[in-house]
C-alpha cells in the first residue's frame, strides 16, 4: 500500500469508529463476551503494571479501559484517530474522582512522532485489534521504544492470522470466511457501520520479529481460542452452560501451546530492554 492508499485508509477508518461511536457502548456494553474478553485484558495488563504506572492508550475508542485504569490509580494518556470517540471519553470523565489522572490526545498510532505528550510511559496498550486497522504496523512497533521509559512494557490486543473458530466454518461450507486470515498480506475490508476500509492481521511471530531488537517476549495467551469470538451473537445466552465450561477451559490453557496461538485474538506483552 502506497502512502496515499494508506492515508485514505486512515480517513475511512476514523469515518467508521466516528459513526460507530454513537453507538458502541449501547452494541457492546452488556455483551457476555466482550465483557470476558475485557476481563481477560484487564487481568493480563495489571500483572505488568506498577502503582501509579504512566500508561499510554492506543486507540481507545470510547475509553472503557482508560476509565478503568484510571480507577486503579494508574495515569493514563488516552489517544485514538476519531475525535467523536475522544469526545465519549470526555463526557465520561466529566465528574468522576479519577479525571485529573485521564488526558485525551486525537492522534493516529502511525503518527506517533506528533504527540504532544511523549511521555515517557511505563506501560503502552493496545486493546481488541486497533492496529490490525494498519498495513504500517512494522513503523507503529519502531515507534514504541523511544516512548517508554528503561525496563517499560508494551501490551498488544492483535487480531491473530489464525482462528480456531472461523477455520471450522470450513465444515459449513463458508470457505471465503474459512480462510480470509490466510490471505490478507494485502489487507481485507472491513465494513463498519457502512464505511469500507482494509484491515490486516499478524502472527505473534511478525510481532515478535519487528521489536526484536529492543524488546523481550514476557507473555502471550491466547483470546476466545474456546470460548467462541463475540461476533457469534448470543451465544453465551443461547448456551449458558457450554459458555461457563468453555471459559474455564480457556482460562486454563490460555498460556500453553498451541492455545495461545489460536485464538480470534492473541495478547501479548513485551518488556524494554
Amino acid at each position: 500500500m502506497n502512502s496515499l492508499e494508506h492515508n485514505i485508509n486512515e480517513v475511512k477508518a476514523a469515518e467508521a469508529f466516528s459513526k460507530q461511536s454513537k453507538l458502541f457502548d449501547q452494541i457492546y456494553g452488556a455483551d457476555e463476551i466482550i465483557l470476558y474478553k475485557r476481563q481477560r485484558v484487564r487481568e493480563h495488563v495489571s500483572k505488568h503494571l506498577q502503582p501509579h504506572s504512566a500508561m499510554l492508550e492506543l486507540n481507545c475508542g470510547t475509553g472503557e479501559d482508560a476509565l478503568y485504569f484510571a480507577q486503579q490509580g494508574h495515569y493514563v494518556h488516552a489517544t485514538d484517530i476519531s475525535n467523536e470517540m475522544l469526545s465519549k471519553l470526555m463526557i465520561k470523565t466529566q465528574d468522576i474522582e479519577c479525571s485529573k489522572r485521564i488526558s485525551l490526545e486525537q492522534c493516529s498510532f502511525t503518527e506517533l512522532h506528533t504527540l504532544k505528550n511523549k511521555g515517557p510511559f511505563d506501560h503502552i496498550f493496545s486493546n481488541f485489534g486497533g492496529l490490525n486497522c494498519t498495513g504500517e504496523i512494522k513503523e507503529v512497533l519502531k515507534s514504541f521504544s523511544s516512548l517508554l521509559k528503561p525496563n517499560g512494557c508494551v501490551t498488544l490486543v492483535i487480531i491473530s492470522k489464525f482462528c480456531l473458530w472461523e477455520t471450522l466454518l470450513l465444515f459449513k461450507g463458508k470457505f471465503k470466511t474459512a480462510f480470509r486470515r490466510f490471505f490478507s498480506s494485502k489487507g481485507r475490508k472491513a465494513n463498519v457501520e457502512g464505511t469500507q476500509f482494509k484491515c490486516w492481521y499478524y502472527s505473534a511471530a511478525y510481532i515478535k520479529k519487528q521489536l526484536k531488537d529492543d524488546f523481550e517476549v514476557t507473555d502471550i495467551e491466547g483470546l476466545c481460542t474456546l470460548v467462541p469470538p463475540s461476533y457469534i451473537e448470543n451465544f453465551a445466552k443461547k448456551y449458558p452452560r457450554l459458555f461457563l465450561f468453555l471459559k474455564r477451559k480457556e482460562n486454563k490453557w490460555a498460556h500453553k501451546w498451541p492455545w495461545k496461538y489460536i485464538g480470534d485474538y492473541y495478547i501479548i506483552s513485551l518488556k524494554k530492554r
